[in-house]
């Protein structure tokens, strides 16, 4: 049994990048937990109704996936360098808490401010000599954010990693669906067709149907090849 974490800065982006992988992880009987960093108030707008509606969706996600959730309770669509000061102690608390062994995690140059600034904070808890439970972070990409960041060099999302999700496609979908209100028709770029578009394409390149992909930014392996 594995120990893992997911990061989200919204809820709906571990299933995005994510949600076949951690099926695969929920099946195989592997601990999961899931850090959402922020999260949706009145004094920005938003109605008790929605508030409400939004914390049921997350109670049916980790209930689905068997995930310990873990809320760090910012303000959504907020996140600037600041908070890091604050951001970071927190992750490290439940990073040292839970110890997982895998990390999954925001690409860092994704279009939303939000997921660059989690992803920053992430990292900051992953140094070896700090959190040496920590064997593999893997960062995944998230549809509606990851294509549309600043096509640069540098900045590039590198898929180097697959898993095939071809058996966990319908469950996926079926958890999204219950993200009702982020989902939409084609083009809109989350929408039922083009999370499995984005699964075929990932899936073609590794020899499968459907696949999700990632790009590994930490492996400690110590076994004896």
């Amino acid at each position: 049994m594995k120990k893992i974490i997911v990061i989200s800065a919204h809820p709906d982006d571990e299933i995005l990048g994510a949600g076949g992988t951690l099926i695969k992880h929920r099946d195989n009987g592997d601990e999961i937990h899931w850090l959402i960093a922020t999260n949706i108030f009145e004094s920005q707008g938003f109605s008790k109704e929605k508030i409400s509606s939004r914390q049921l969706e997350i109670e049916e996600v980790a209930s689905t996936l068997k995930m310990h959730v873990h809320k760090l309770e910012y303000p959504t669509m907020g996140l600037s360098s600041r908070d890091l000061l604050t951001m970071v102690p927190k992750i490290s608390k439940i990073f040292q808490e839970v110890e997982p062994e895998m990390v999954y995690v925001l690409n860092r140059s994704d279009a939303h401010s939000d997921h660059r600034i989690l992803f920053e904070a992430v990292m900051a808890c992953t140094k070896s000599f700090r959190y040496p439970f920590i064997r593999e972070v893997m960062m995944y990409e998230c549809i509606s954010e990851t294509e549309f960041a600043p096509i640069l060099p540098e900045k590039s999302f590198l898929p180097n990693c697959y898993v095939d999700i071809t058996k966990q496609m319908d469950e996926k979908i079926g958890l999204m669906r219950i993200y009702e209100s982020e989902l939409g028709e084609h083009p809109f770029p989350r929408s039922e067709r083009n999370i499995r578009a984005l699964a075929t394409f990932r899936g073609a390149t590794c020899g499968v149907e459907y696949a999700e992909s990632f790009q590994i930014l930490k492996s400690y392996r110590f076994e004896r090849l």
